[in-house]
């Protein structure tokens, strides 16, 4: 791998699933959670359709990140558009993508 960090700072494993994401932080506690885009009938007046989800994934400023992505069922895209990442994720696959998060934020992808 090219792109491989050898000692990042947080490892978030990433699953894609029909209609909602499986997260997992395994680097300091065995912590999981999965993200649903939250339903038209329930948004705010400030929400955005389609993007706003249940939980959010957060990652630390200054760091580097390293993202694995995988899938559950069919092929997936994890994606940041404002951070410049975009991964596949393929069932059976384990893809990995690593970053610098070099700003402050509530990012959408």
């Amino acid at each position: 791998l090219i792109d491989e960090i050898w000692e990042p700072s947080v490892t978030l494993k990433a699953i894609g699933h029909q209609w909602y994401w499986s997260y997992e932080y395994s680097d300091f506690m065995n912590v999981e959670f999965d993200s649903y885009m939250i339903p038209t009938n329930e948004l705010t007046v400030d929400s955005f359709r389609l993007l706003d989800v249940d939980n959010r994934v957060i990652l630390p400023m200054n760091s580097q990140i390293r993202i694995l992505v995988t899938a559950a069922d069919v092929i997936h895209s994890w994606t940041v558009p404002a951070l410049g990442v975009k991964v596949d994720g393929t069932p059976g696959r384990l893809n990995q993508i690593n970053f610098l998060m070099n700003r402050p934020g509530l990012f959408y992808g």
